[in-house]
């Protein structure tokens, strides 16, 4: 991790995680379990092979650079989605990534997850949806962590495609009727060339049925503060996105800085992702200068930690600790910032302000 190690202070933080893609906390020993049971082919001989592929810097993008034979980090991505088949596998995926999160003292999530990696494969949606909803509600039980998830549209691929597997899902909708898994909708995958203005329609539906929104605006990516501007200002009739995934991007056009303070629209940043493409005296100048300015609100987070060198929730609060040069109240109000940018229901809210205020006193 940048030859950085979490510190006890980091380790023992009282966490909230916002942006977790839950297909990018698949380990290497549970994608080679689960295609063992399942008989999917893996293109690796050994586990060890499996696990050296993981040593990969995936931060090469074949839009922008051409191909250079390498695989990009959402060929592997969606490459270890296949040995996800059965509703068995999707629980212990989510389980998981909850007893993780214990481990890491996060105390409340929002996963992320693509259900469109596994329709156009005839995998139902109840297999996934069941699969992941019975780990919520035992994560909360077993581990002490409670979550509600996040539907993502894949955007690569077709609007309408992504429409069914909303329609497919919403019984798991939390709406009158549903049953609770997922409380928003997002974008995901590769936002080359597709605007979110694409998902118009996607995300009227979702706020119809009273659910939040929030959209990938992935860093230096080609339009990326275009994409931003839709999501503050043109999209859901003008009304703006509830969040903006990444969306670092703001720092390039005063107006989307505006956008972000008038509308107050948050950010859910991963600041390791970054990394791997930005140096580090490049990178958290940035972050500090968000850090500074007042009325900008973000927090920190892990997206696909398992393909992105094992750097979880904990190394990449460390980074910003430790290079954006915050004190210790400094990372609490961090923590704190997630709390109040979640979508957790109010009594957990005030549950895990209360419980910041007193590790705040007793550490800081």
């Amino acid at each position: 991790m940048n030859g950085l190690q979490v510190s006890p202070f980091i380790a023992a933080l009282p966490k909230v995680e916002l942006h977790v893609h839950i297909e990018g906390t698949l380990t290497p020993s549970l994608r080679w379990k689960l295609a063992q049971r399942n008989k999917v082919p893996l293109p690796y001989a050994t586990y060890d092979e499996l696990l050296e592929s993981y040593n990969v810097l995936y931060n090469h993008r074949k839009e922008l650079h051409g191909d250079n034979g390498a695989p990009t980090f959402l060929e592997t991505y969606f490459a270890g989605t296949q040995v996800l088949c059965q509703e068995q596998d999707f629980y212990e995926l989510g389980m998981a990534y909850l007893e993780k999160a214990a481990e890491l003292n996060i105390r409340y999530a929002e996963p992320f997850f693509d259900l469109q990696a596994y329709l156009p494969r005839g995998i139902p949606a109840a297999t996934v949806l069941d699969g992941y909803m019975r780990a919520q509600r035992e994560g909360a039980e077993r581990f002490g962590v409670r979550s509600n998830w996040i539907m993502c549209f894949v955007r690569d691929r077709p609007v309408e495609e992504g429409i069914a597997a909303y329609e497919a899902a919403r019984p798991w909708a939390r709406v009158p009727g549903g049953r609770g898994l997922f409380h928003a909708v997002g974008l995901a995958s590769n936002e080359y060339d597709r605007p979110p203005m694409l998902f118009e329609e996607a995300f009227r539906m979702a706020k119809q049925d009273g659910l939040h929104v929030t959209m990938h605006c992935d860093v230096d990516q080609k339009d990326a503060p275009t994409h931003i501007h839709e999501a503050l200002f043109t999209v859901l009739d003008g009304r703006g996105t509830d969040r903006i995934d990444h969306g670092l991007n703001a720092l390039d056009r005063p107006e989307l800085l505006q956008g972000l303070i008038e509308r107050q629209i948050p950010l859910t940043l991963c600041p390791h992702a970054y990394h791997r493409r930005q140096a580090t005296e490049v990178l958290f100048p940035k972050l500090r200068k968000l850090w500074d300015m007042e009325g900008v609100k973000w927090c920190v987070n892990s997206d696909d930690p398992t393909y992105m060198h094992d750097v979880w929730i904990d190394g990449a609060l460390e980074k910003v600790y430790r290079y954006c040069g915050l004190s210790k109240a400094d990372m609490v109000r961090l923590s704190r910032n997630a709390v109040e940018i979640s979508w957790a229901e109010a009594e957990v809210k005030t549950e895990l302000l209360h419980e910041l205020e007193r590790f705040e006193r007793e550490n800081c």
